[in-house]
């Protein structure tokens, strides 16, 4: 009785945001005006107040408690998605004065489900989460452009996401059926999935060992489910026609909240279940995130070069910041496997570059946001010629946004960038097994970089 009150409590902020949501759809339908808004605020300062409780993400001890963890990560994000709503909300609800309401509650609701992902020590939590952040969003890109581009949109990316969730749904049961629990990492005498591949070795049953040979397939469907999340390759291919089908908020949403959930499952699962003593098992673990970082830095850079939209310019920005990102968690995962002590280097450089990212994509969405109106929406590259001289403000913004995805020093996507390849370029140094792929990496970032591409 003690754990679940003690679990409810750590879930205030997601179940203030549930009861806020559930509000707003009800004002939605007898009220209008300011209340709506001020409940839509009055929600997320109690989330947020809630979160606080907590303490700071710099100075938080892990704390378990059921399927949820509190440790800085969680709590980081967390802060993150809150940050991401509030912004978000203002971006969007000026276009359809009608449907504020509704927006503003499915919204909500996206971003509890990236809460809950964020604190997830449990896989069926983990994948509420994830559910909890994708189908309200086929409701906001209905809710966003009334339209047969916005509605074709919503259709690609249903089907697609449907499909990314089979997947990742096989994989946790693969995890399970080979761990047999649906922990992620144990606590006290609860055995977890991460205790169950860390204690596997020679002294077990040959059932037991022949279940552990099946942890690749796992990785492989977990990583193609999260890797959706990312917008990676090759599993990105709905993101341009389902960015440029829908508002420049929505984008946004898309470009933020479901890679703050990609980041933290990766870091539960892909990093923290790793084979614990067959050495090709364990190299796999971040050679497969390795091939996939490559390949997606290369075809989001290059394919953004003959973009005239400015949505699918962004989406492809978004699919290779999913790249830049898979860098961080191959490092981690190479660390884990040669026993070298850089994994929380790794997985602290993705963490601050996925924290970087999201300011300056959130920037960049809601300045396109404002220099629209309610009945159109800024798409073409073309029309932010001379925006220097008509919204000179709007225009530095945007400018500082973008030169920040670019990484443009002194900016802030500098220092992520350089965060996330110093982990690299450190571990090579460590690790003489690694050096020739580790080095790859930064061979292409560099190619990425001469390019010039945000």
């Amino acid at each position: 009785m003690f754990v679940e009150s003690k679990t409810l409590s750590l879930l205030a902020p997601e179940i203030i945001l549930m009861l806020g949501a559930t509000v707003l759809f009800m004002l939605g339908a007898f009220s209008t005006g300011r209340g709506r808004l001020i409940a839509t605020l009055v929600s997320y300062a109690g989330a947020a107040v809630a979160l606080a409780w907590y303490g700071s993400p710099w100075s938080a001890e892990s704390t378990f408690s059921g399927p949820l963890v509190i440790d800085p990560m969680s709590l980081g994000l967390r802060w993150i998605a809150l940050l991401a709503g509030v912004i978000f909300t203002f971006a969007g609800s000026r276009r359809d004065a009608e449907l504020a309401a509704e927006f503003q509650g499915t919204l909500m609701l996206v971003i509890c489900g990236s809460m809950l992902a964020a604190s997830a020590n449990e896989l069926v939590l983990l994948f509420l989460g994830l559910e909890l952040i994708s189908i309200p969003t086929y409701v906001l890109l209905f809710l966003g452009r009334r339209d047969r581009a916005s509605a074709e949109a919503t259709m690609k990316y249903f089907y697609l996401s449907l499909l990314a969730s089979a997947l990742l749904l096989y994989g946790f049961a693969f995890l399970y059926g080979i761990s047999g629990t649906t922990v992620i990492t144990g606590s006290g005498e609860i055995r977890g999935i991460r205790e169950a591949f860390l204690n596997q070795g020679p002294t077990g049953s040959a059932l037991t060992a022949s279940l552990f040979k099946l942890s690749p397939i796992a990785l492989v469907l977990v990583t193609a489910g999260f890797g959706f999340k990312l917008a990676a390759a090759p599993f990105q291919f709905y993101a341009p026609d389902v960015y440029q089908g829908t508002t420049n908020a929505n984008a946004g949403v898309l470009a933020v909240v479901p890679k703050l959930a990609g980041v933290a499952g990766f870091l539960r699962l892909a990093l923290l279940v790793i084979p614990g003593t067959d050495a090709p098992e364990k190299a796999f673990a971040w050679q497969l995130p390795l091939v996939l970082a490559v390949l997606t830095m290369t075809i989001g850079n290059i394919c953004a070069l003959w973009q005239k939209d400015i949505r699918r310019l962004l989406a492809y920005s978004s699919i290779a910041h999913g790249g830049y990102l898979l860098i961080g968690l191959a490092v981690a995962a190479a660390s884990m496997s040669s026993g070298s002590h850089q994994a929380a280097g790794g997985a602290g450089a993705m963490l601050f570059y996925v924290l970087v990212y999201a300011l300056a994509t959130m920037g960049s969405f809601c300045t396109l946001a404002y220099l629209g109106s309610p009945r159109r929406e800024l798409s073409g590259v073309e029309e932010l010629a001379g925006l220097g001289r008509s919204h000179p403000l709007a225009a530095a913004a945007l400018a500082i946004f973008m030169f920040s995805l670019a990484g443009i020093p002194p900016l802030a996507g500098f220092w992520g960038k350089l965060t996330l390849f110093g982990s690299a370029i450190q571990l090579a140094s460590v690790n003489q097994t690694a050096n020739t792929s580790l080095a790859l990496w930064f061979v292409s970032r560099r190619m990425a970089a001469t390019m010039g591409m945000p």
